[in-house]
């Protein structure tokens, strides 16, 4: 069985993580989900409201699972069972940062594949930080993010008004 690791801080999850599941779920026999917990970022949420978040919004699928990780990504792969990292593209400057991530995983762990997939075009400008920046300012992000997360984002934005 090949099992892909999709990792991230997905704060928050969007319609891109999501379109990468759905995908990737049809490619691979298990993707579980890792939802990270990263030092170098200060996320709107802790990982166990993220991981909740992405849970409902993925949980329902055949084969995907969801769960928190921390250290590195590598070693939390293996420690799952994965043979493969799955990340997803949105332009090229996805692709020159994940290069070299991918090669560094590869020089940590050789047995290590990393699987990029191309985000979907209607997908393609999404990005975590734009969504923050939208609720921020109270613009509509509910054709953004899956269903769960926009019930979560919504009650935030009333919670800080």
């Amino acid at each position: 069985m090949t099992t892909a690791i999709y990792p991230g801080s997905f704060d928050p999850f969007h319609n891109g993580h999501l379109d990468i599941v759905l995908r990737a779920s049809r490619i691979f026999e298990q993707v579980v989900v890792a939802v990270a917990e990263n030092p170098g970022k200060s996320p709107w949420f802790d990982l166990k409201t993220r991981t909740a978040l992405c849970e409902a919004s993925v949980g329902h699928l055949p084969g995907v699972r969801v769960t928190g990780s921390r250290g590195l990504t590598v070693a939390f792969a293996r420690a799952q069972g994965a043979q493969v990292i799955l990340r997803g593209l949105r332009a090229v400057l996805d692709f020159d940062y994940e290069v070299q991530m991918a090669m560094m995983n590869r020089h940590l762990d050789r047995e290590m594949e990393t699987f990029f997939l191309l985000t979907s075009n209607r997908y393609s400008y999404l990005s975590s930080s734009l969504i923050k920046q939208l609720v921020d300012v109270d613009a509509p992000v509910e054709d953004l993010v899956p269903e769960p997360v926009h019930r979560h984002l919504m009650a935030l934005s009333r919670h800080r008004t």
